[in-house]
């Protein structure tokens, strides 16, 4: 049984936690007594401390993250009831700042802040030897990156066979974009190329085909990035029908030619990329410190989206500094007509340490005390219509990222999009009262209602782009609104391959 329990509580299954895996790697001596143990939120917490303490562990590990930090308080808060003599260690980004503010701090008996890859195990080393450090907050140190075991063979057979597996070629980001935690960084550190090279080899010849990057800055240096993405070519070239898919982070500024070429080349359901546009107007981006070409990041969004096959998922955040509705607006109209697959409305986080925080007072920044700590309202955005754009967020999430509508989006967006949406948004949720949890059928028969009703389309003309995007997508209920001669849906064993949206396609992939 393990003397060392490493354990957080991720978002999802599929979510395999790179962090802990860095730790258990880098052990030492220490490797063999220890033992990964992974949750999901939502978990019964006595189940959870049940399954840590079994075999009577000597220290748990917990990682934290803002998604996971009121659970894992519940935990400690138990584990030190029924096993106090256990040694609770705390890391990750939720607790690397503000300790002295946090009850699962004062809780736990240390807390290592920062980079924990050697300092844990330094720690470790220490109490397995009997000696209890007195400083509850540890520093962690920051070592080369050569000088960090690799974490991936600590990647299970199950890991490998269902889950994402998280890599990183860089840590860091030379950017300081204020909302982001690794605006602390100010500058991006390279794995040495050959071993990464070599570590995606070993996960691949286990099956692996499935690779998120975690990396800020995927596309920074170029070099490293057509490597990189040469290792996956070879591998689609050298087995078309063995698909793989990748996921990356990049700069939307920066795509030189060479880098186009190596992309253009990938398959249909190879490539995603994350793209972080977060906002359009130049004063907010100088506020909040973040340097982008705006020009040179739409002309190459156009690019990926016209010449390539790459699933586009792009970023826009709204509640930022001095951001009104008009200009979060404008920014989204523009993006809609750059036509990228999936827009992710965020809603502004203060994460804890960013710089955000320093314009609290000046704006007019109201943050909830609470995880995830999102804005509810600054002195360009009142608190109701902070909500309205909640309710937009979550709305187009089902309605346009779901990958279920793509001949009715057009028709809802019109010539404005925002405006248009933002309407919906305020139908749907004075009609249903509820954001979450709509069964297909009923917004389908919602949208239809909302496309007649308000917004004065036949319902002739409104119902036959739901049906088809409806049937498209595998559903078979026959509407009101449809004709009574209308074509019986198929049934699931005629619908034809590609049916699935594309996002779910994605995710059935990942």
């Amino acid at each position: 049984m393990p003397d060392i329990v490493l354990a957080t509580l991720n978002a999802r299954y599929a979510h395999a936690a790179l962090g802990l895996r860095y730790l258990r790697a880098n052990l030492g001596a220490w490797r063999e007594a220890s033992a990964i143990r992974e949750f999901v939120i939502g978990q019964k917490t006595e189940e959870i401390l049940e399954k840590l303490l079994e075999g009577s562990p000597r220290i748990v590990g917990l990682a934290v993250y803002i998604w996971n930090v009121e659970e894992t308080t519940r935990l400690v808060a138990q584990l030190k009831v029924v096993a106090p003599e256990v040694v609770v260690v705390l890391g990750g980004p939720e607790v690397s700042h503000e300790t002295a503010e946090q009850r699962i701090c004062a809780l736990a008996d240390y807390v290592v802040t920062g980079w924990g890859d050697v300092s844990f195990a330094k720690l470790v080393a220490e109490l397995m030897a009997g000696t209890r450090p007195e400083a509850k907050i540890i520093a962690g140190v920051q070592p080369p990156l050569a000088a960090i075991a690799s974490p991936y063979a600590e990647y299970t057979d199950e890991d490998v066979r269902q889950r994402h597996l998280y890599v990183e070629a860089s840590r860091g980001c030379p950017f300081t974009c204020e909302f982001c935690l690794s605006a602390l960084d100010k500058t991006a550190w390279a794995f040495p190329l050959e071993a990464f090279l070599a570590d995606l080899e070993s996960l691949y010849a286990r099956g692996a085909r499935r690779f998120k990057f975690v990396d800020r800055t995927f596309n920074l240096k170029v070099d490293t990035s057509l490597a990189i993405l040469g290792f996956f070519l070879g591998k689609l070239e050298a087995a078309p029908d063995d698909p793989v898919f990748v996921h990356f982070e990049l700069i939307p500024d920066h795509l030189p030619e060479r880098l186009k070429e190596a992309i253009a080349r990938f398959p249909d359901g190879a490539l995603q990329f994350e793209i972080g546009i977060q906002t359009f107007d130049p004063a907010v981006q100088a506020r909040v410190s973040r340097r982008q070409k705006n020009e040179v990041a739409q002309a190459n969004l156009a690019w990926l989206r016209a010449n390539t096959r790459a699933h586009l998922h792009v970023d826009l955040i709204a509640g930022l500094p001095g951001e009104g509705v008009d200009s979060f607006a404008a920014g989204f109209d523009k993006l809609v007509a750059l036509a990228p697959h999936e827009i992710q409305f965020g809603i502004l986080k203060r994460l804890r340490g960013a710089p955000i925080a320093r314009h609290t007072e000046t704006f007019g920044l109201r943050f909830s005390p609470d995880p995830p700590y999102t804005i509810l309202a600054s002195d360009a955005i009142d608190f109701t219509t902070m909500q309205r754009l909640v309710r937009f967020s979550r709305y187009w999430d089902i309605v346009a990222n779901s990958g279920r509508y793509t001949r009715t989006l057009p028709v809802l967006l019109g010539d404005a999009p925002f405006v248009n949406f933002l309407a919906l948004s305020d139908w749907l949720h004075a009609r249903t009262g509820q954001a979450h949890a709509l069964a297909r059928e009923r917004l389908v028969g919602l949208l239809h209602a909302f496309l007649v009703e308000v917004r004065g389309f036949e319902a002739g003309e409104a119902g036959t782009v739901l049906v088809e995007d409806y049937r498209a997508t595998g559903g078979r209920t026959r509407f009101d609104f449809e004709p009574p001669d209308a074509p019986r849906a198929p049934s699931p064993r005629a619908r034809v391959a590609g049916a699935t949206p594309p996002r779910q396609a994605r995710h059935l992939r990942s």
